[in-house]
């Protein structure tokens, strides 16, 4: 596979998943995604390219007028060289390696759900994630790095580049996240899992590709 990967998301599939929000309605993530982009020293045109979005589409995200997917947060956090827990406000000052069941509120994320399940400013995350069923079916994600996770509830339908595997609860995969990979739930009140990727950026720390993006922009611009 080739070592430069220009990682492209579908944003149609967001829209359809993740409900519009009036201005102002998050009081934290918006500003948040908007501050990490500088910090980073991007301009709104350089990371919606890198992320394979629209400049609209991102401004749209840091003005609070749509919500993200867990797979755009997870991306613009690669991006951005932060975490999923931090563009939401949830660092803590020094890292706790303990991590209470009181303190992991579900957080809404383009048609996911997902808990904090891991410390934050760590070289991995580790999340509580549900998948209900149909959600971000189209959604093939290839990035640096690697991912692990373990099916508590339901069944889940991964593909891992042309294979598809369906697991089971107790059922767990491990595998490199430069593979093309999708997550689907296999059962109609969806699947559970517990989930861990690595925190890893790159010059192409983008997040997702789709099937039907011309071979053109699959290719390896930077």
């Amino acid at each position: 596979m080739p070592q430069r990967h220009f990682l492209l998301f579908h944003e149609a599939m967001d829209d359809a998943t993740a409900p519009a929000t009036a201005p102002g309605d998050d009081l934290v993530l918006a500003p948040r995604l908007r501050e990490r982009r500088r910090s980073a020293g991007l301009t709104l045109e350089a990371a919606a390219h890198r992320m394979g979005l629209s400049a609209a589409h991102l401004s749209r995200l840091e003005s609070g007028l749509r919500q993200p997917s867990l797979p755009v947060l997870l991306g613009l956090a690669r991006l951005y060289g932060t975490t999923v827990s931090d563009l939401l406000g949830e660092s803590a000052a020094e890292p706790d390696p303990i991590v209470r069941a009181a303190d992991m509120a579900p957080v809404p994320a383009g048609g996911w759900t997902y808990w904090r399940a891991g410390g934050t400013g760590r070289a991995m995350q580790a999340l509580r994630v549900h998948v209900p069923a149909r959600a971000q079916e189209a959604l093939v994600r290839v990035h640096a790095g690697e991912e692990w996770l373990y099916v508590t509830h339901g069944a889940l339908e991964l593909t891992l580049g042309e294979q598809v595997h369906t697991l089971a609860a107790g059922d767990s995969a491990h595998f490199d996240s430069l593979v093309p990979h999708k997550l689907a739930a296999g059962t109609r009140e969806g699947v559970d899992l517990l989930f861990v990727h690595t925190l890893m950026q790159s010059d192409t720390a983008g997040l997702c590709i789709t099937p039907h993006q011309p071979a053109d922009l699959r290719g390896g611009r930077s």
